[in-house]
Parts: structure tokens; C-alpha cells; sequence
């Protein structure tokens, strides 16, 4: 038998090959990123290919077109979390080294040995979610950070705006902001300028009762009086950017709930899950099926509890491992921050944990592990969930 070990990189990879002995056929063949890059390895490759069994670490996404066209001509292609090379390094190397060479040739070991667990890769419908999903929450962020900068012009130019509303990304804030961004838009408006604002505007009686208000303001405002121009500009460009991200969102949305009703999971039965966590969550995991137990989806979201211990020394305060999916995790945290107050289940555990002297943060992970566990039955039992007596 005999075993290729891949190092993936962004444009070129590296590829080294030894048998069931650990005898080095070929080491460091080094081949790009692409289809003639690729034909090469095949060709390479040919003579071992019915006795043969290729590596490689999900790197990023740079290993995909390769797995693809391996997978493609028919090799057996086994991909690696890299954690577990990173343990198996540490377990066999004295000094640290680290190359694509030694690399290459510590995965082609590693599959040897037969010491690890293979990512699963998702069905299609499954990695179109974790796609959307991971793209929404990218949508999200960017929301986040054109909100802070709105804020940050708004708080030079006028800072008393904030004042005069709840939320100023609401839709009438947001609509008098992309006309009037500054203290002398508001002492200038025209009887025509504010018919023709008032005309696009949905709730008509509430944006002119502010426009009044804001008015009224604008002569104690404390705002700078210069490059008031470029201020009113940049303001008014965020703002068309939020509404538009915004938009994206629900298009995003919408597309995540036609992928959910596709494969009518029974996973929105449980409670504190919606829509977008559920999309999230079955994106992460892929099939239930990978996870022999509730206590390896709990360790592959990184909600597990690291071990110290040393001689007779044990540690009594470990902390989350926090190793696995970032996604997954976090849409564990929102959906427990749900479940622990609209579930008597879920409910009852997180009291039963403040009241052992918790931080209410520790309790709400301890309610997501609880979560994970009740995941893990739903989805293996394709079942949808009963409120436990």
C-alpha cells in the first residue's frame, strides 16, 4: 500500500509519497495550483493509483478544486483535520519543524498510522447553508462596522441626533439621514424639499414631527462647522450602503429558508433555534452521522472543557476549549440564550446552574452542551422535539 501525504498551499502545493514500510517513494514534488498542475500529480501518480490512498489537510478552501479533481478520477482521498496533524507533529518531532517538505511527508505518516478521523464532507445541500450562513454573518458584520462609522461622522457633525430617536438605523432615521446628514440641512429645508421628502416617506406624521424636533436642535448643536460637505456626503453614503446590505440579508434569508424547507430537518422543533441558527448549525455539522455521540459535537464545537492535570495536581477551572467551528458555537450560544427562558427544560438547568453560583456566561454554556445533546437526538432520530417530562 501506499500513501501520499499533500501539503496545500495557495498556488502550489507539495506532495510526498512513501509505502506501508514508511520508505520514501518520492518526496517534495512540487506541482500549482491548477488543471496542468494537477494532470502532473496524476501522471505521477498512475502506477501506484489501484494500491494507493492520497492526504491532505482542509486547509482554508485551497485543498477544494484539488480534492474535487482527484475525487473526480477516482483516487481514495482522505481529508485531515488539521489539528489532528498538528497533534501527531507534536507526538513525533523533538525540535519544531515546520516545511512543506516535512509536512507533506507528516500526513502521508499519519495515514499510514491510521490515527485520525476523516472530515466528512456534507452533502450538497448541506454546504450551500454553512455558504449562506457564513455569508450572512459576513453581511452582518459589515452592517456592524458601516453602523459604528455612521455613528462616529454623526457624533461630529450632530451629535445631538441620537437623542431624537430609539434606534437611528430605523427606517425613518435612516430615510431623513440620506436627505438631510447635518445641523444646517435640517435649518434649511424648503417647504418643496420637505414635500418632496414627506412624499417617499412611509410614516409621514412621525418624520415631520422629528424633522421639527431636529430643527429646533440645530441652533445649540455642538457639531464642527467645517468640511461640513464631505461629512453630509460620507453619511449619506453609508447610510445607502446599510439599506442595501440590508437588503442582501433578506435576500440571503430567504434563500437559507428555501434550502431548510428542502430538507425539512426537525431541527427548528427545538427550542431557542430559528430559521438562520438552524441553517448555521446544520451547515457546521453536515451529517449527524460523523458524530458517534453527543459528546463529540459538543468537543467539535469547541464547548468542551480543557483538561490540566499534572501528577496530583488537577485543575478545578477550565475554560472552554473554544478548537472547533466559530459559527457553530456561536449560533449555540444565541439559540441557548433563547432555550433558557422559553423552555421549562432548558430553563430549569440554567437556574439549577446559577444557583450552584454560576456567571450567568457559564450557565448559558452549560444550557448550549445541554443543547448539543438534544441536537444530536432530534437529528439522529429524525424526530422532532418532545418537551421531556
Amino acid at each position: 500500500m501506499f500513501y501520499l501525504g499533500i501539503d496545500i498551499g495557495k498556488n502550489t502545493h507539495v506532495a510526498s509519497l512513501i509505502d506501508d514500510k514508511k520508505k520514501v517513494i518520492f518526496k517534495a514534488f512540487s506541482f500549482s495550483n491548477s488543471i496542468d498542475g494537477a494532470d502532473s500529480l496524476v501522471s505521477k501518480l498512475n502506477p501506484f493509483k489501484n494500491e494507493l490512498e492520497i492526504g491532505m489537510e482542509a486547509t482554508g478552501h485551497y485543498w477544494l478544486s484539488l480534492y474535487s479533481y482527484l475525487d473526480q478520477k477516482n483516487f481514495t482521498v482522505r481529508v485531515i483535520n488539521p489539528i489532528q496533524t498538528d497533534g501527531w507533529r507534536q507526538d513525533i518531532e523533538i525540535r519544531k519543524r515546520k516545511t512543506d517538505i516535512i509536512d507533506s511527508l507528516l500526513i502521508a505518516d499519519l495515514l499510514r498510522y491510521g490515527d485520525f478521523v476523516e472530515t466528512s464532507l456534507s452533502n450538497e445541500d448541506y454546504l450551500s447553508l454553512r455558504n449562506l450562513s457564513r455569508f450572512r454573518s459576513y453581511l452582518i458584520s459589515s452592517i456592524g462596522d458601516l453602523k459604528r462609522k455612521t455613528i462616529a461622522l454623526l457624533d461630529q457633525v450632530f451629535p445631538e441626533y441620537a437623542s431624537s430617536f430609539s434606534n437611528i438605523f430605523g427606517k425613518t432615521s435612516k430615510q431623513i439621514l440620506e436627505n438631510f446628514s447635518s445641523p444646517s440641512d435640517f435649518e434649511d429645508i424648503s417647504s418643496e424639499d420637505l414635500q418632496s421628502f414627506l412624499d417617499n416617506v412611509t410614516m409621514k406624521k412621525f418624520a415631520t414631527r422629528k424633522l421639527e424636533e431636529l430643527s429646533k436642535k440645530t441652533s445649540t448643536s455642538f457639531g464642527v462647522n467645517f468640511c461640513m460637505d464631505s461629512f453630509s456626503f460620507q453619511i449619506k453614503m453609508l447610510i445607502g450602503q446599510i439599506s442595501f446590505i440590508q437588503n442582501q440579508v433578506s435576500d440571503v434569508e430567504n434563500e437559507i429558508e428555501i434550502l431548510l424547507e428542502k430538507l425539512n430537518s426537525p431541527i427548528t422543533t427545538i427550542p431557542g433555534i430559528g430559521s438562520v441558527n438552524a441553517a448555521t448549525i446544520l451547515g457546521e455539522i453536515g451529517d449527524i452521522k460523523r458524530f458517534s455521540n453527543p459528546s463529540k459535537l459538543v468537543a467539535y464545537a469547541g464547548l468542551d472543557a480543557g483538561i490540566s492535570q499534572s501528577g496530583e495536581f488537577e485543575s478545578t477551572s477550565n475554560h472552554m476549549t473554544k478548537r472547533g467551528s466559530p459559527y457553530l458555537r456561536r449560533a449555540l450560544f444565541q439559540s441557548a440564550l433563547r432555550a433558557e427562558f422559553c423552555d421549562p427544560v432548558f430553563s430549569n438547568y440554567y437556574q439549577k446552574k446559577i444557583a450552584e453560583g454560576k456567571h450567568h456566561l457559564v450557565a448559558t454554556n452549560a444550557v448550549a452542551r445541554k443543547l448539543c445533546h438534544t441536537i444530536f437526538a432530534v437529528l439522529t432520530k429524525n424526530e422532532p422535539y418532545q418537551e421531556q417530562s
